[in-house]
Order: structure tokens, then sequence, then C-alpha cells
């Protein structure tokens, strides 16, 4: 396919990368040029403008928030205005239930195609091609996105034929992994400051009853307080979870534990946490507990 990709971070680059190797035309912008040096080299086209990567047949997005969305989506010259008549907009972006629903709506009124397409795993699964994709819109559109999707992933789920149900699925996966990291982060304090070495009590949880990866990744995280480089940065897990709570709110649906992990991601903010991985609140606990 003739193909846009608009976020060369962590994961568009790697997402970029797995589009080019399978054969895809991909034109890149990125608002740091630079960034697109590596796939300029592999065979990517370099957009200067938004519009630019809105030629083709599909372009996707990989953006950090709704702000940043928003502002290649509905500028002038952005994404809506820009694009074909026909063709489809991927998006990959965590971004909330409102934007997706606004976004479909404005692809519809300009006679274009949209699928919300959000992504579980991190940088270094963008760049072995073993993303899981969430994938929700019109079938017909879903079809058309379907080979990157198979470029860029190992298993693509198809929710829904309404976009917003990925995003909301997106969120609530997220909101699971952070609920996780907080219990991890608060077991492994209980039992470190017990006595108990903490890499060996991890070491048991992971070979018996939670033998999956997400516990051992980023329980080695924990146990080892190494948060940087950051594979998902701490201020996109807040914004995930501010997001997820405003989801509940408007379906009015209580989740204290969103409501705690809103808070312990706002605490490891507060102390200087920007550049940590999100996993850093597993750490809280230990510092809490003086441990």
């Amino acid at each position: 396919m003739n193909v846009g990709f608009i976020g060369l971070g962590r994961m568009g680059a790697g997402m970029t990368a797995n589009l080019l190797k399978a054969g895809h035309a991909v034109t890149v912008f990125n608002r740091t040029p630079e960034k697109a040096a590596a796939l300029l080299a592999q065979g990517a086209k370099s957009a200067a403008r938004v519009a630019d990567a809105c030629r083709g047949e599909a372009v996707v997005t990989m953006l950090a928030n709704d702000a940043a969305v928003e502002s290649v989506a509905f500028a002038k010259d952005g994404i809506v205005q820009s694009l074909p008549a026909g063709a489809l907009h991927v998006s990959s972006s965590t971004i909330s239930v409102a934007l997706s629903e606004r976004l479909a709506q404005a692809h519809a009124r300009a006679g274009q195609r949209f699928v919300a397409a959000p992504v579980f795993g991190r940088p270094d699964a963008a760049a072995a091609g073993k993303l899981f994709i969430v994938a929700a819109g019109e079938p017909a559109a879903v079809k058309a996105a379907s080979p990157l999707f198979e470029a860029m992933g190992q298993k693509t789920f198809v929710l829904s034929e309404s976009p917003q149900a990925a995003n909301l699925v997106k969120l609530s996966g997220n909101f699971l992994i952070a609920s996780m990291i907080e219990a991890l982060g608060q077991a492994l304090a209980l039992v470190g400051k017990g006595g108990v070495d903490r890499r060996q009590y991890l070491e048991m949880l992971t070979s018996s009853l939670f033998n999956v990866p997400i516990y051992k990744n980023y329980g080695a995280l924990i146990v080892s307080g190494e948060f940087e480089p950051a594979g998902f940065a701490a201020p996109l897990g807040q914004k995930d979870i501010r997001l997820t709570l405003a989801a509940a709110e408007e379906l009015r649906v209580p989740m204290p534990l969103a409501s705690l992990l809103r808070d312990r991601f706002l605490t490891l903010l507060a102390h200087g946490g920007e550049n940590l991985d999100w996993s850093a609140i597993g750490g809280l606990a230990a510092k809490d507990a003086g441990a």
C-alpha cells in the first residue's frame, strides 16, 4: 500500500520500519524531522507537511495524546482536509473515547474511512512486529487496513464497528497493567521489608501462579529499580488513567482503583518522575515503607 505514517517516537519508528520491510511505500512525517533519518535510509520518503503524508491510500497516526492527534487531524491542511475521499485513517494512538468519536464523525463527513487500532506492546515489540492490535471500525475499512496490521503486529482483535470501542478497550487494558504494577510493587515492598529477598520472591511468583510475561517484565523493572530509559513514560501512564476515569464518568462506572492510580502517578510526577518508565509507580510502596 501507499501509506503515510505520522509520529516517529519509539513505537512509531518500529511500526514504520516493519511496514517498509513488508514492502509498503511509506511517507513519514514527524515534528522533529531528525527522527526520520533511520527510516529514510530504509526507503521511506519524507513529508515536509502533514498534508504530504496524506496523499496515498491510508495514513497511520501514532502520537502521544489527544492534543497531538487533534493538531494533525483537524488543523488546516491536516489529515481530514488532506486525505482523499475513500482513503483510510488508522489511529493507533491511545486517545480518549470522545476524540475517537469526533474523528469517526469528521472522516465520515469528509467521505473518508476511519479505523481505531491502538496497540498493546512496548517499543521492543513494535520493532519486532509483535504488537497486539485492537481494531474497530466499519468492516470494509478494517479489511482494507489488514495488510498494515499484518506487518505491524502478531495478532489483530476486531471488536466492533464503532471505532471508539477499540479506544475504550485499550484504556481498560492499560488500567489493568497499571493496577498490576501497583499491586506487585506493594507486595514486593511487604516481603522486602520482612527480610525476604525480592528477586527470589519474584522468581517464585513468576514460576508458579503468575507465570506470564507481564509479571516477569514489570517485576524485573520494579526489583531492579531501573526505570530509565522509559519504554512507556510515566506522564503517558498518568494520561491513560485520566482518560480511563473520564470514560468511566461518562458511563457512570465507579473505578476506585483507577482513582488510586491517578494519585500514585501524580505522586511520582510530583517527585520528579517525568522521565521515568510508568512502572516506577511500583517503586513507590517501598519508599512509603522506608524500605
